[in-house]
């Protein structure tokens, strides 16, 4: 299941915006950048209405695997945690995540992946 519309950052202007403006969290499996929001950048993406939720960028390079299908499976894998502990609590946060995956043989551990995921969830402190 792909996270809604409404949660997806797109555009070279918002990744722009995210690489000067965001803090840096490090784990041995991925980084994140947390952005606050900033909804001016969406305007041309007609996201005026919802601009003040957190939304959510998962890039995974092609060093992590060569295969599409494995890097879609993790990236599906990550947004379905999303939508299962997000949407219900601390949605209105108004911050931008940029999640990058660093390479390693790590995909196939589904446990060891969503353990850091939300350890770093936990220490960005978007969620409590």
């Amino acid at each position: 299941m792909a996270l809604p519309k409404d949660m997806r950052l797109k555009g070279h202007r918002t990744f722009n915006y995210i690489h000067k403006n965001s803090a840096t969290y490090h784990g041995k499996l991925m980084t994140f950048k947390v952005a606050k929001s900033n909804p001016e950048i969406l305007l041309t993406h007609k996201f005026t209405n919802k601009s003040n939720k957190l939304r959510v960028a998962i890039a995974i390079s092609k060093k992590v695997s060569k295969k599409a299908v494995e890097r879609n499976k993790l990236r599906r894998i990550l947004q379905e945690w999303l939508l299962t502990n997000i949407q219900k609590i601390n949605n209105h946060k108004p911050y931008w995540l940029l999640v990058n995956l660093k390479i390693g043989d790590f995909y196939n551990d589904k446990n060891k992946l969503l353990e850091e995921f939300q350890k770093l969830m936990f220490k960005s402190r978007l969620i409590k």
